[in-house]
C-alpha cells in the first residue's frame, strides 16, 4: 500500500531539485517558445504555392472526368465524408471541393487561391452547381504549435525522468532509499507525478503565452484539451521509465533515448502531416504514443473535436501506459550492478 507522506516527501524534494536547475528550466521554457515565433516569422505570411482540391466519393477515377485534372501545380485529395472536407475548405486547409457524381462544388468567397481554382474548374465546365463557403484560416503555425508543443513534452518526458533515474541509480541514491521504508512503488509514483506537474504546467505557459503573441486557432475545448495532454506526458513519462528501468550508464540511456525519440520527432505528424505517406509508414507511426497525442490534441483545437472522436487516441494512450509501467515495474532495479 502507497504511503501519502512518503511519496509527498519525494515528490516535493523532485520538484525543488528540478526548479533550482537554472539551466534546465529556461531550456524547457524558451526552446519551443522560439521555435514557434520562427516559424510564425516564415509561414505565418503568404500562403504556399500549390493548389490542394478535395474530391469526394473516395475514387480516384472521379479525377479524370474533372476538367483540369492533369494541370499542373494541383493536388487532388480524395473524400469519403463532406463534413471533413467541407471544415478544411473552410480553414482554408482545401482551396475546392468538387463532387464529380453531382456536379457540384464548393468555393471559399474568403479565399484568394479558392477564387482562382473555382476558375481554372469553370475554365473547362460550366455545368458545376456552386455553393459558396467562408470561414477562419487555419495558418501553418496553428497546424504546427500542437507538434512543437508535444515534441517539447516528449523531450521532457523522456529525458527528464530517464537520466535522474539513471543519475540515481549511478551515484547510489537508489541503493540508500532502498534501505529507508520507501517502496518502489512511493517512489515510482513520485517521479511520475512530479514530472507530470511539471510538464503540463510548463506546457500550459508556454501555450498561453504563444497564444497572447500569435493568438491560436481553438475550435474545441480546453478541458478536453487538457486530457488529452496529460494521458500524452503519462505515456512518454511511462515510456521513459521503461527505458530507465534497469540502466546504470547515462550514456547508454542516453542513446535509447535518442533511439525512442527521433523516430517520434519525424514520424508522429510533428512537422508535417503523414497523409501521402506510404501505408506502412502510418501504420509505423500509430506504434508511438506522441503521434495519438498530436492527433489528438490537433483534432480537438482545428476541427472542435470531442472525446468521442478521440476515443481511439485516448484508448492508444491509456494502453501504451499501463503497458509501459507494467514493463518499468518488472524490470526496475534499485543499484547497478
Amino acid at each position: 500500500m502507497i504511503n501519502g507522506r512518503r511519496l509527498l516527501a519525494i515528490f516535493k524534494a523532485r520538484n525543488i531539485e528540478f526548479f533550482r536547475d537554472k539551466s534546465a528550466l529556461t531550456w524547457n521554457l524558451a526552446f519551443p517558445v522560439l521555435i514557434l515565433i520562427g516559424f510564425s516569422f516564415i509561414f505565418g505570411g503568404e500562403q504556399r504555392a500549390e493548389y490542394k482540391v478535395g474530391v469526394l466519393g473516395g475514387d480516384s477515377s472521379a479525377l479524370a472526368a474533372l476538367p483540369f485534372h492533369d494541370t499542373r501545380f494541383v493536388d487532388f485529395v480524395d473524400y469519403d465524408q463532406a463534413p471533413e472536407a467541407e471544415r478544411k475548405l473552410q480553414q482554408h486547409r482545401l482551396d475546392l471541393l468538387i463532387d464529380p457524381a453531382a456536379r457540384q462544388y464548393w468555393v471559399n468567397e474568403e479565399s484568394p487561391k479558392s477564387y482562382l481554382a473555382e476558375q481554372l474548374l469553370l475554365g473547362g465546365s460550366q455545368d458545376f452547381q456552386r455553393t459558396p463557403m467562408t470561414g477562419r484560416p487555419i495558418r501553418y503555425v496553428d497546424w504546427v504549435v500542437p507538434g512543437i508543443i508535444g515534441m517539447n513534452m516528449m523531450f521532457s518526458c523522456l529525458f527528464g525522468v530517464g537520466y535522474v533515474i539513471v543519475r540515481y541509480r549511478k551515484n547510489g541514491v537508489l541503493k540508500r532509499l532502498k534501505a529507508t521504508p520507501v517502496t518502489a512503488m512511493e517512489f515510482v509514483s513520485a517521479q511520475v507525478l512530479s514530472r507530470l506537474l511539471i510538464v503540463l504546467v510548463f506546457s500550459a505557459v508556454i501555450y498561453i503565452g504563444c497564444d497572447f503573441l500569435l493568438d491560436f486557432y481553438m475550435a474545441g475545448s480546453w478541458r478536453d484539451l487538457l486530457l488529452i495532454a496529460t494521458l500524452g506526458a503519462f505515456s512518454l513519462i511511462s515510456l521513459g521509465l521503461l527505458v530507465a528501468s534497469r540502466s546504470q550508464s547515462e550514456e547508454l540511456t542516453g542513446g535509447l533515448l535518442n533511439f525512442a525519440s527521433w523516430p517520434m520527432m519525424f514520424l508522429s505528424g510533428v512537422w508535417f502531416s503523414l497523409e501521402g505517406a506510404p501505408h506502412w509508414v502510418q501504420q509505423m507511426a500509430q506504434t508511438l504514443p506522441l503521434t495519438h497525442l498530436i492527433d489528438g490534441a490537433r483534432a480537438i483545437m482545428s476541427d472542435g473535436a470531442g472525446l468521442a472522436d478521440i476515443s481511439y487516441q485516448i484508448t492508444m494512450l491509456v494502453g501504451m501506459s499501463a503497458l509501459f509501467l507494467v514493463l518499468a515495474a518488472f524490470l526496475f532495479k534499485w543499484h547497478p550492478d
